[in-house]
């Protein structure tokens, strides 16, 4: 992402007015998958048993994908105001299930259980924000990438944090089980780190100033300080450039060859172009370039 690029984010993040609301507590509508209290989040061991993954004809025969998604991280997976499911992340879902003839069923997860509900069993995918890492790929399989990303640090404008060394010996906010996580804890080892279990209550924690910082992908630190006064991303490009995918159960190739066609084929529409108009527009204003966001076919 191009430094030009990323200043078009900040302005469109400050610019465009209040365009979606995001939410700080939801009743998601589906079941919940919350990391077990002695695991160590999906960077580390995966805490669930391993079970075989559903086939491709029994999710056909089910009449249902089972998707682990955000509830609470809005615009990619969120609940809205009718109990339903919304979000960049959830369009695709939609579709993944329409062309496999089947219904989604959604699973709302922590960042941490992203691993773990593939695993056990619990869903057949997991499309949940999910940067893609090495630590990652040993224990899921990845599909093609639709998003491009790297890690963002939001502040109070009355304190901004403006360079990661803004940090040291400061605390900074984070949800576990998140790419921020091992990034802080490898490199900036004397930045104090708050971990939460979800989004709703790290934004909580910020909003109560428990924290002098919170840090995530740029693209959400982003959308949420624009929806949220007196807050801003004073670092937008932290880290290496990384991509987020659709992630399956370790060895279920038929299920990882059905979305990698598919992401294939929903490229040649330009479906995830107009994924983001729908859903990532309204938030980032026109200013936003999405081809710094986008990634259309797999093909970044």
């Amino acid at each position: 992402m191009a430094a030009k690029s990323v200043s078009r984010l900040v302005r469109a993040a400050v610019a465009v007015g209040a365009s979606i609301v995001m939410m700080a507590s939801v009743a998601a509508c589906g079941p919940s998958a919350s990391a077990p209290s002695d695991a160590k989040g999906d960077e580390g061991k995966s805490a669930g048993t391993s079970q075989s993954a559903r086939s491709l004809d029994a999710i056909k025969k089910s009449g249902k994908l089972k998707v682990a998604v955000f509830s609470d991280k809005a615009p990619f997976g969120y609940v809205d105001k009718d109990g339903k499911y919304q979000g960049y992340d959830v369009v695709l879902a939609e579709r993944l299930a329409k062309d496999l003839g089947v219904e989604p069923e959604y699973t709302s997860v922590d960042p941490a259980a992203r691993v773990d509900v593939l695993s056990s069993n619990k869903v057949d995918v997991t499309l949940a924000n999910f940067t893609v890492t090495d630590e990652r790929a040993r224990k899921v399989d990845f599909a093609k990438p639709y998003m491009k990303v790297f890690l963002g640090v939001v502040s109070p404008e009355s304190a901004p944090i403006q360079n990661v060394e803004d940090l040291e010996g400061k605390t900074l906010i984070i949800a576990k089980g998140t790419t921020a996580e091992p990034f802080f804890e490898k490199n900036y080892p004397k930045v104090k780190l708050q971990k939460y279990d979800q989004y709703a209550d790290a934004y909580s924690a910020l909003q109560d100033h428990r924290g002098d910082a919170l840090s995530t992908d740029n693209t959400e630190v982003l959308a949420w300080a624009k929806a949220n006064k007196g807050f801003t991303v004073g670092i937008t490009k932290l880290g290496d450039e990384a991509t987020i995918a659709p992630a399956v159960q370790k060895g279920n190739k038929a299920l990882l060859d059905y979305i990698n066609e598919e992401i294939a084929k929903l490229g040649k529409e330009n479906f995830f172009h107009k994924d983001y108009e729908k859903t990532l527009a309204p938030v980032y204003g026109e200013a936003a370039n999405p081809d710094d966001i986008v990634i259309e076919g797999g093909v970044g």
